[in-house]
């Protein structure tokens, strides 16, 4: 089975952390290359494990997939933006 996931990677102090949308899964890395390796890692035995239990469709489908034409479809990211807010604290 193989299944698109979109990544978001940022810079917490040394770290490099890697966020795999919309499956909820993060992971972490001391270069950027590390935290795409380790996330990829934790995504594999996050579905794995999903699968193994029976609750691989469910969260597919709770996390936006779409089995169209016998393979899952993830969700189509349209921007990934960075915002701010300006509080008059």
């Amino acid at each position: 089975m193989h299944i698109d996931y979109t990544v978001q990677i940022w810079k917490e102090g040394s770290q490099f952390v890697a966020h795999a949308m919309p499956l909820d899964v993060m992971s972490s890395g001391p270069t950027l290359e590390a935290a795409r390796i380790a996330l990829d890692e934790a995504v594999h035995l996050f579905l794995v494990t999903a699968a193994d239990i029976g609750t691989l469709d469910e969260i597919l489908q709770e996390t936006g997939y779409k089995f169209q034409d016998g393979k899952w479809v993830s969700p189509e990211w349209v921007a990934i933006e960075k915002h701010s807010v300006t509080m008059g604290v």
